[in-house]
């Protein structure tokens, strides 16, 4: 029996648009200029208010970075429903998740720096909660590195995190599967370059959600 864990932003679905238009508006209200959408990308995966303050320079979350992370939060809906701002499941994500469900010795859950209700709203918009188990978010568990979100996902499902993988497409999933003593893999399609995954401690590297399902 193995427990499958996804991240969601960048390894389920593309949202870099909309985390990058929140998230640069809520620069703007700041008095900050417009940041660059690879310096979104590179802070995606972690806990919403560190990664305002990483996107800062700065080494630890201050009264801006909390006032900012609150107001990234009270506008994301609204921007979620623009035109354009879609999170689509990437290319072959749906028929790879289908099969590993279909699995009797897999279990699925996901661990993400995004909300309990973005989430849950990703999970019901694509119809996959039937086949998420378990879960732990940035509402749950210290921000990714820490390997909190794994062990918690374990506990509760009653695995080793020797018998776990970490799926995602950031250093952070990397960094936060070895902290916890569980395997990862690296996904191409997300924003990390396969460098980066691989020396972050990427046991191997998909490039289609194919591979994901070769792996098992």
């Amino acid at each position: 029996m193995r427990l499958v864990l996804f991240d969601c932003d960048g390894t389920l679905v593309d949202s870099a648009a909309l985390i990058h238009e929140v998230m640069a508006r809520t620069f703007v209200q700041f008095g900050h200029p417009w940041p660059d959408v690879s310096k979104t990308k590179s802070i995606i995966g972690l806990t919403l208010d560190i990664a305002i303050a990483r996107m800062q320079g700065k080494l630890h979350v201050d009264d801006e970075a909390i006032a900012m992370t609150a107001h990234y939060r009270s506008i994301y809906m609204d921007v979620r429903h623009e035109p354009g701002m879609d999170v689509p499941l990437f290319a072959g994500i749906k028929p790879m998740i289908d099969r590993l469900a279909a699995r009797e010795d897999i279990l699925i859950g996901a661990v993400t720096g995004k909300s309990r209700r973005g989430l849950v709203n990703v999970l019901e918009t694509h119809g996959f909660t039937p086949h998420f188990i378990v879960s732990r978010t940035a509402d749950d568990c210290p921000s990714k590195p820490h390997p909190a979100m794994v062990t918690e996902c374990c506990d509760e499902a009653g695995m080793k995190a020797a018998d776990a993988i970490v799926i995602g497409d950031a250093i952070y999933d990397m960094q936060m599967a070895k902290a916890a003593g569980a395997r990862a893999i690296g996904v191409s399609w997300g924003y990390a370059s396969i460098d980066e995954l691989i020396g972050a401690g990427a046991d191997i590297i998909a490039y289609h959600p194919n591979d994901v399902l070769d792996h098992f």
